[in-house]
């Protein structure tokens, strides 16, 4: 019963104009009041901010917001692999034979989530990584390993909850939501950074230009809490093994390193 009323809630309040007013709203100046509230509500480290609070004219400036240089450390071994996002690490496992991988108790398709069949074998026993953005999280992408874009593309549309609530009772969120991918060639192999759209806000923000890539560089940002889905060919990545699930993780933090 939870699972058909979430449903229903979710697709009622995820449409053309629910999700236009919400983003016209976080855009307006009017939503400049609540900064402050939304500050406390979500325990936002002001510290590590470039700006203060009365310095941001929107909530959405304040979701996109930058940070000090130098508050983030990004680890610097050639063959590390970092965290691209601040962001709780969700699941971490191996994707099968059949493309499929299962989070939360709930399968979900590779092959759907590239929406590239001819791609799709690269992936295939390799390994996933999710990490999930609240709103109270930095919402900027960084890239988690150096390399060279060979190609980048939208899919979806709409965009439903990637928390927890979402993975349980929501219809293939991972697979099926806006999402911008990312494919990386690293000189172990590829790497797809798969940037997966939130509730009402489908807005994913490329900043990084030209096709290469520094690991810990941005590459794009969020306009709300949302989730990045880390794809690793077969054998080319091992994970860490101090990580745990759920732990949370800042950008430039080592996650696993690659390995030929």
């Amino acid at each position: 019963m939870i699972q058909v009323f979430y449903r229903l809630m979710i697709e009622l309040t995820n449409g053309r104009w629910s999700s236009g007013g919400l983003k016209w709203f976080a855009r307006s100046p009017v939503s400049r009041f609540v900064v402050p509230s939304f500050a406390r509500v979500y325990r936002l480290n002001q510290e590590e901010m470039e700006k203060g609070l009365a310095d941001y004219p929107t909530l959405h400036d304040l979701f996109v917001r930058t940070l000090k240089r130098g508050t983030r450390k990004i680890d610097q071994a050639a063959d590390s692999v970092v965290s691209p996002v601040d962001a709780v690490l969700e699941d971490v496992g191996t994707i099968k034979e059949t493309s499929d991988i299962l989070v939360k108790g709930k399968t979900y398709s590779i092959e759907e989530m590239l929406g590239d069949p001819d791609g799709l074998n690269k992936y295939l026993n390799g390994t996933y990584m999710i990490l999930y953005l609240s709103p109270s999280h930095y919402h900027r992408i960084h890239s988690p390993v150096n390399g060279t874009v060979i190609k980048q593309w939208k899919l979806g549309s709409k965009s439903y909850p990637v928390n927890k609530w979402g993975l349980k009772y929501g219809r293939r969120t991972l697979s099926k939501n806006y999402r911008v991918i990312t494919e990386v060639q690293t000189d172990y192999g590829h790497v797809a950074i798969v940037k997966v759209g939130a509730m009402f806000v489908n807005s994913i923000e490329t900043t990084h230009t030209g096709n290469k890539l520094e690991k810990g560089g941005e590459m794009a940002y969020f306009s709300f809490g949302s989730t990045v889905v880390l794809l690793f060919e077969k054998g080319i990545f091992q994970i860490d093994q101090t990580l745990q699930i759920p732990q949370d993780l800042k950008v430039g933090e080592r996650v696993g390193v690659l390995i030929k």
